[in-house]
């Protein structure tokens, strides 16, 4: 493929289509990159009531849909496939795909962060079998039963205020003796009368037949062992930033994110990060596509000065 365009956007999640439409409003040739569908991970959610302009809020298949026609209306492009890898280096980058190399100007990389596993033996078989990610999405399958929630932090007390609406009993297990969650909403769990706490606990192996029935978990102070026996798992433990396709040419954060500031430029002239795989205090749909709209910004001032 010989056409180059303006912007390589990888990635077709919240900040993707943000971009997407301001590369197109600004008579930009933009094209998104992306493997499954869109959205990323905002699609997984059943309810978004904290994006503004929707006074009832709206689920994020939806969103994801409207953001991807908002911007395919003034001409952004999409293409359905899953980049293998990236050259980055060069005046002119590519994007090595499933469907033969893409080449651009300037890279976006809107490649999201998807959650960490907990790591034990036949979790990923067990999913959609009692073991979930998104409490958002499955939560309500596990009415008036019992499921536990792995996590001490911000995104796990989500998960479990959620869920304490629907399940008979839910049981936080955090590896510490308290969570890092703000304490509002630490509060508001500890009064919950179907919330229960494990401290300095870890799960160490999933407990099932054809669907999960427990988990065995270690104090990890004593060393003692014992069973919990639930009907659902949701794992909380924080996200992984979707880089592998960078191969060392992107500096990143300790924690694996993209070093990205304020300009969302990278280290790379004409690389810029947005959205959740980029080092930022807030990951939230309101952020990514705020970094959407300001990378283009930075984009159109970088390709103007590559014109001179």
């Amino acid at each position: 493929m010989n056409h180059i365009y303006d912007i390589l956007i990888v990635g077709g999640g919240p900040a993707g289509y943000t971009s997407a439409l301001y590369a197109a409003r600004a008579g930009l040739d933009a094209v998104v990159l992306e493997k499954l569908a869109p959205g990323g991970q905002m699609a997984l959610s059943h309810q978004i009531d904290n994006y503004p302009g929707f006074v009832e809020g709206i689920d994020g298949f939806s969103l994801a849909q409207q953001m991807q026609q908002g911007a395919e209306r003034f001409g952004a492009q999409t293409v359905m496939t899953e980049v293998h890898s990236l050259d980055l280096t060069g005046d002119i980058k590519t994007a090595h795909t499933s469907d033969g190399d893409y080449l651009g100007r300037t890279v976006i990389l809107a490649t999201g962060a998807n959650p960490r596993p907990l790591g034990v033996p036949q979790e990923r078989e067990l999913v959609g079998r009692g073991v979930s990610y998104c409490a958002a999405c499955d939560g309500m399958f596990f009415r008036n039963r019992t499921v536990v929630v792995v996590g001490g932090g911000n995104s796990a007390a989500a998960d479990v205020k959620l869920l304490s609406r629907v399940a008979k009993q839910v049981i936080i297990i955090h590896r510490r003796d308290t969570m890092r969650a703000e304490q509002i909403d630490q509060q508001a769990l500890k009064e919950a009368d179907n919330v229960q706490f494990l401290w300095n606990s870890v799960v160490t192996e999933l407990l099932h037949e054809d669907r999960i029935t427990g988990v065995r978990v270690r104090n990890v102070e004593s060393g003692q062992e014992t069973v919990v026996p639930c009907d659902g798992v949701f794992v909380s433990i924080g996200r992984k930033p979707a880089t592998e396709l960078l191969g060392g040419q992107i500096t990143l954060d300790r924690n694996g994110y993209i070093d990205a500031g304020e300009s969302l430029e990278t280290n790379v002239p004409g690389v810029y990060a947005v959205g959740d795989v980029r080092r930022k205090d807030l990951r939230q749909v309101v952020t990514a596509v705020s970094d959407g709209a300001a990378a283009v910004h930075q984009i159109e001032a970088y390709l103007t000065k590559e014109e001179r």
